[in-house]
């Protein structure tokens, strides 16, 4: 088994479809093709089922999935340990990222690193908390700057990075708009607006509603801030979100309520890092930027 047949499975495995795979990776087709074969030739089993239509991990490939992308993680890792040795650093830079995450300014972060190591390779994904703190489980992102996580849910290290008020966000012709603060009792019966569940402020929305024993109805779930703002602006649904999301320029003429009461529901942000034996030289040397305060 080579490593370059693992990143060749890994690919299909990521763009569920082997001419993508192969323009992902500048090969031919063919010779993708038969790389994953030799690999399946090899392990004795199939690792994708294949239709006209569709490329799917089996079961085994599922497994299989897992442990080459810990693998290929540990590779990049042995090779940039090496070059930062030698006073070098390169190879690739994986970074993933919640939306309008508070505490730290990512392009900006981003770009001093850049500045600083031009041969290393960025790569940002823009996922949920959950897929975030997956990835960087299994390798596939050296960092990530998430909603908190419980320490039952991560055994790596979580850098602290905000902490700020979840307010209720509405219409200025709504109900709630003259209101000095919401008491959790008014909330039932109202429509909410919100994120898929995956995503940080869903998360600790839905957390702050727990906490509260009260129940709210979700009519409407979008996948970015800026649909949420325009959809409250329409009158469709209130939402509870993070205090910054009022500031945006989107929000302007939108209503920032308070909770009243002793349950003030809070957002948090950090940075997802492996356990410290695990962490690339990337990571490192963006984790010193980012407390560098000339940095961010």
């Amino acid at each position: 088994m080579e490593l370059r047949q693992l990143e060749h499975f890994v690919a299909v495995a990521e763009e569920a479809h082997f001419t993508r795979a192969a323009e992902r990776l500048a090969v031919s087709q063919s010779g993708l093709s038969a790389s994953v074969r030799a690999l399946e030739q090899e392990l004795r089993t199939p690792l994708f089922s294949r239709t006209t239509r569709s490329v799917r991990l089996t079961e085994a490939g599922r497994a299989l999935l897992v442990e080459a992308e810990r693998t290929l993680a540990g590779a990049r890792a042995a090779r940039d340990a090496v070059d930062a040795v030698r006073g070098l650093l390169r190879g690739t830079l994986s970074v993933g990222v919640e939306q309008c995450v508070p505490g730290v300014r990512l392009p900006r972060l981003l770009a001093a690193f850049h500045r600083r190591h031009p041969l290393m390779e960025i790569r940002l994904r823009q996922e949920g908390t959950t897929s975030l703190v997956d990835g960087v489980a299994g390798g596939r992102l050296d960092v990530a700057f998430a909603a908190t996580v419980s320490s039952v849910e991560w055994r790596g290290e979580l850098v602290p990075l905000a902490r700020e008020p979840m307010v209720v966000l509405c219409a200025p012709d709504h109900r709630f708009a003259s209101a000095d603060g919401v008491a959790w009792e008014e909330l039932p019966g109202e429509s909410f607006i919100d994120f898929h569940p995956d995503w940080g402020p869903r998360r600790a929305a839905d957390g702050a509603f727990a906490e509260a024993r009260v129940r709210r109805t979700v009519g409407l779930e979008v996948n970015d801030v800026h649909s949420l703002l325009e959809l409250v602006h329409e009158g469709l649904g209130i939402a509870l979100v993070p205090h910054h999301f009022s500031r945006k320029p989107e929000a302007r003429g939108l209503v920032a309520i308070e909770l009243a009461g002793p349950r003030q529901p809070s957002y948090e942000s950090v940075v997802v890092l492996p356990a410290p034996r695990a962490m690339s030289p990337g990571a490192r040397e963006l984790m010193a930027l980012l407390r560098s305060e000339d940095a961010v």
